[in-house]
């Protein structure tokens, strides 16, 4: 089933600021909310796509790309944490802090055990993010490529499938804070008892404490490791450019959610030709002779080699193009073209019949410059000077 456009999720312009998106998102949350649609599968989705569609528009970057390419645009690019794919838990995590803002402390009637469910949700911790280089050729930048990476990284323990605990359970209920994972405390002010509400300092914010440690990863639920990892990467990437791919990088302590994978682009060199943004260039010299004849030839491109036809009485500095023969745009804009420098190579030692042959052919007026009549007052202004 298609996606839908995050803006109708949330019931926003596309032009909604951070405020109004933030607002719509509270309003969508706490309409489609579990406790208040008990064992409702069709609020629980909403539920969760609401939530997918908040996390992509209120961050500035990925906005930004889902605004020019869509739902496609995300892929590969940290394109949001994927709703569906998400616990309950997960959601309450990254955004608590709304509800919280919208609730206070003092419940919302009509919402059950909201609160309670509230100040049962345990810290959940996120592994770190990961930063890779890959280089890329030019052929493979203008088709697009498919990379296995060996990346070397924080992997998921297992002898104690990653919840740092011997055989996977042993565990005790934190006394302090007695498994909920945050400790309140009250504080009399002059407005009256305030309220506030901390992670645990002794579990830190897990609920739990581990009584009997895995020896594979001394209880932290991850070891060092390894990972291939298949990344692709679209047509028309360009120098410096970098792709994301979510839960792929270090895998976070005791369970918690993995860090992203950032995927830095660097162009190789090309032997020949010069990359301009969706254009290449090449420079191609040629003889006076071949300029004042004209000629045939093949020049090279991304697919091969391609001929052109130099016209007599060439120029040096003409540029040649090449219609499609650049590089595909990754904004889905067609493809670049080719451009061909035709210089004309000069001669450095000449022979004295060579030489003979020059001082009869420069008397010709076919060998004098054809100057216009501000460029002939120019050079003559030059000439004065000198």
């Amino acid at each position: 089933m298609a996606k839908r456009d995050y803006y109708t999720v949330l019931g926003v312009d596309r032009n909604a600021d951070e405020t109004a998106i933030k607002k719509a998102y509270r309003q969508c949350a706490l309409k489609y909310h579990p406790d208040k649609n008990p064992g409702n599968k069709e609020a629980e989705e909403k539920f969760k796509e609401a939530a997918e569609a908040y996390e992509v528009l209120s961050n500035p970057e990925k906005r930004a790309k889902y605004d020019k390419f869509g739902h496609d645009g995300l892929k590969n690019m940290g394109g949001g944490f994927s709703g569906a794919g998400m616990s309950m838990e997960d959601i309450f995590s990254q955004f608590g802090d709304i509800f919280e803002s919208a609730f206070g402390f003092g419940g919302f009637s009509g919402f059950g055990d909201f609160r309670g469910r509230q100040s049962q949700r345990r810290n959940v911790k996120r592994g770190t993010n990961l930063r890779v280089k890959v280089k890329l050729t030019l052929e493979e930048i203008a088709k697009g490529v498919e990379k296995k990476i060996k990346v070397q990284k924080y992997v998921s323990c297992n002898e104690c499938s990653g919840s740092g605990a011997r055989g996977g359970s042993s565990f005790n209920t934190c006394s302090t804070c007695h498994g909920t994972g945050h400790v309140t405390r009250v504080t009399s002010t002059f407005l009256g008892q305030m309220q506030t509400t901390s992670t645990c300092p002794t579990c830190g914010g897990e609920g739990r404490i581990i009584s009997d440690k895995c020896p594979a990863c001394s209880g932290n639920g991850v070891v060092k490791g390894e990972e291939i990892i298949t990344v692709k990467i679209p047509a028309g990437v360009a120098e410096g450019m970098q792709l994301s791919m979510s839960g792929k990088g270090n895998a976070a302590a005791r369970g918690g959610i993995p860090g992203d994978l950032i995927i830095l682009i660097e162009e190789q060199k090309h032997p020949n030709l010069v990359r301009d943004g969706s254009n290449l260039l090449y420079e191609h010299y040629i003889s006076f002779p071949e300029a004042a004849l004209g000629l045939s030839l093949e020049v090279p491109t991304i697919e091969g080699r391609a001929r052109i036809r130099i016209e007599p009485g060439t120029q040096s500095g003409k540029i040649l193009r090449l219609k499609g023969k650049g590089l595909p745009s990754i904004e889905n804009h067609g493809r670049g073209d080719l451009l061909v420098s035709i210089n004309v190579w000069t001669p450095e030692n000449l022979t004295k019949s060579e030489k003979e042959i020059l001082e009869k052919l420069k008397e010709s007026s076919n060998f004098q410059p054809k100057l216009s009549g501000k460029e002939k007052n120019f050079y003559e202004r030059m000439r004065e000077y000198f």
